[in-house]
């Protein structure tokens, strides 16, 4: 049974603008909605999952989701939450990014010939074609220019300057309403806070223009308790491409929420009903140390951007390095993949094999042979803290890295203390 879309954004925290008859328009009839993805990169990111996750609310309520990639309006840049001009893309890098884009939006919606089934656009397609007099004269007519000046994404460029180019972006987005109402009866656009002025312009030019009417809502921009910006760690943006961000740094993400973040996590990117989710929160408050909130979130939003092989690796490989009675055996039972995924930006060094297969003492491993620790004196004081571990096992200053340490006969692990470690790849 379709679900009441509205409803249940809303106890999802997910929904802040909402034009008046909106929610009547979708609890009457199959409405077509659409959001716009900005082609800037080859794939998308945390963040996107926001948008993604409106429109897959949109399908399992019973309607038709679209996904509009802006090919054009990626040409011009949105200065909606900008104080700069965007380097504008040329034709072969857009192409190669909205191939990127479709490739994961396909893991999220249903594309089929059903009433329902998600359709792609690229807004490209119905721009390349007009010429700049066509569209001032069809379109640019329609609005004045005290409308366009008036919205809170140009008010604030035009006090320290804004292109014609980035001024015009409204004007384009709105036009992609425009089209999707008159192509595929399209009546309602979805997006973030920050681009209510865009959609509301949209809704405009479907009213000034086709005597019609258009409908719109937005979700709250994600932000993070400490204020820092939601789906991006100290190593950049959180990406839903395994090749770009893999599954074990993924899952690490989400796992790392603050208790304080956690709540809204898991509303706004799982599909856990509201009783699982307050039965989870429940648990959790019993005994936060235990993590549960976060480790069902990291989960859910893991399985659903990649798949079960995935998640059974992050977990197996958390499981493995996080756990103080981990063994050599243990470790052997991860690849050497998982193992330096599991140890992204931890210091590295090569080590000729011939090394090791001789007799490779700790004390050359820590310092000579690798530079991890500044001299062999260090290395002497460190293991006579009994800080240093090989491959997770206290050693001492005797000790010899033999070819029995190696871990798929290619790496050990070197340890300091609780938190620095390092990798020697043996080659």
């Amino acid at each position: 049974m379709p679900k009441n879309f509205v409803e249940e954004l809303r106890w999802r925290g997910m929904l802040q603008d909402i034009m008046p008859g909106t929610e009547e328009l979708l609890e009457k009839e199959l409405v077509t909605g659409y959001v716009g993805f900005d082609p800037t990169a080859d794939s998308l990111h945390a963040g996107n999952l926001i948008p993604i996750m409106m429109l897959k609310h949109l399908q399992r309520a019973g309607h038709r989701p679209i996904a509009l990639v802006g090919g054009a309006t990626g040409m011009v840049g949105d200065p909606s939450g900008k104080s700069d001009e965007r380097n504008l893309l040329d034709e072969e890098t857009l192409a190669k990014n909205i191939a990127g884009v479709k490739s994961v939006l396909e893991r999220f919606l249903d594309f089929n010939d059903s009433e329902t089934g998600a359709v792609m656009v690229n807004n490209y397609d119905w721009m390349k074609n007009f010429s700049f007099i066509e569209f001032i004269r069809d379109v640019g007519k329609h609005l004045t220019i005290n409308y366009m000046s008036a919205k809170d994404s140009v008010k604030k460029r035009i006090e320290t300057g804004i292109s014609f180019t980035e001024f015009s972006y409204q004007l384009l987005q709105g036009y992609d309403f425009l089209h999707l109402y008159r192509e595929f009866g399209c009546k309602l656009q979805m997006g973030g806070s920050d681009q209510w002025g865009n959609i509301t312009t949209g809704t405009e030019l479907v009213r000034r223009i086709d005597a019609g009417e258009g409908f719109a809502f937005t979700c709250p921009l994600m932000t993070k308790a400490d204020g820092s910006k939601f789906g991006k760690t100290a190593g950049g943006a959180v990406w839903l491409d395994a090749d770009k961000t893999s599954p074990y740094a993924f899952y690490q993400f989400w796992f790392n929420a603050t208790d304080d973040d956690a709540p809204k996590y898991i509303r706004t990117f799982t599909l856990l009903d509201k009783e699982e989710i307050e039965a989870i929160e429940a648990k959790h408050a019993e005994a936060p140390h235990l993590r549960v909130l976060q480790k069902r979130l990291a989960a859910e939003v893991t399985l659903m951007v990649h798949n079960q092989e995935a998640l059974d690796s992050a977990l197996r490989t958390t499981e493995i390095l996080f756990n103080k009675k981990s063994t050599l055996d243990d470790l052997k039972k991860l690849s050497n993949q998982e193992i330096l995924e599991g140890f992204a930006g931890v210091p590295q060094a090569k080590i000729a094999k011939a090394d090791v297969v001789a007799g490779l003492s700790i004390i050359d491993a820590l310092a000579g042979k690798s530079g991890f620790l500044s001299s062999n004196g260090e290395a002497k004081r460190e293991l006579k803290g009994n800080s240093i571990s090989v491959n997770k096992a206290k050693v001492n200053a005797e000790y010899v890295i033999t070819a029995d340490d190696l871990i798929n006969d290619s790496v050990v692990i070197l340890g300091k203390g609780k938190k620095n470690n390092y990798i020697l790849i043996v080659e």
